[in-house]
């Protein structure tokens, strides 16, 4: 399990998310992602990603008042 912050990347998170899953997160493995809430589209937008690359969305859950924390499984290769 690794942990990554991404809340420094405001709403421009997504394609560093995958990045990180695709080269960081051994397959069958779960990836810890923190980044921080804007409008709140980022939390669904974020959920399709993972699923458009085929990785499992595990669970999401607010963090506290601006960040939100998602739970991915990386694909088995």
């Amino acid at each position: 399990m690794k942990r990554f912050d991404l809340r420094n990347l405001k709403d421009d998170f997504y394609g560093r998310m995958v990045e990180l899953l695709e080269t960081d997160v051994n397959p069958q493995e779960v990836g810890i992602f923190l980044f921080e809430v804007g409008d709140f589209s980022s939390i669904q937008k974020s959920a399709d990603i993972v699923k458009e690359n085929g990785h499992e969305l595990m669970n999401s859950l607010k963090f506290n008042e601006v960040d939100w924390t998602i739970v991915v499984k990386r694909k088995a290769d």
